[in-house]
């Protein structure tokens, strides 16, 4: 097993200003591609999180729209013929007002209370911390 600072080969690091260099140099891609590798993968987390919410609120309106529909139609049918308009209205705002409550727990549903990435900013919040001098 390699010792700690040997490269890869078993080797022992290059010494001086420019071995010192290339160690930081390797040390700063490395934590690099972990920053863009955990972004990618919480990019693909939130990609998949609105998709499941969008669908899933599709759905839900089709079959609560279909359901409406074939209620306010039996609701209608078998109303007296001069409550039928009566009916109707009343049909027709009790629908708007659940559509627009629907629309509200949608959007509560979607939005995401710590933000958007919130593991990549805690790891830039700590990188940054750590890369200041003390005091």
């Amino acid at each position: 097993m390699a010792g700690r600072g040997a490269d890869p080969d078993g080797s022992p690091p290059p010494a001086g200003l420019f071995g010192s260099l290339q160690r930081l140099l390797a040390t700063l891609l490395d934590i690099a591609q972990v920053r863009l590798d955990l972004l990618t993968t919480e990019f693909e987390r939130e990609k998949l999180r609105l998709y499941d919410g969008l669908l899933w609120a599709a759905v839900a309106l089709f079959f609560i729209g279909l359901g409406l529909l074939l209620l306010a139609g039996l609701l209608v049918a078998v109303a007296p013929e001069p409550l039928r308009p009566l009916v109707l209205g009343l049909l027709a705002l009790g629908s708007l007002g659940f559509g627009g409550w629907l629309v509200v727990q949608a959007r509560r549903r979607l939005a995401s209370p710590a933000g958007a990435l919130p593991a990549t900013r805690a790891e830039l919040a700590r990188d940054r911390a750590s890369l200041r001098p003390p005091e």
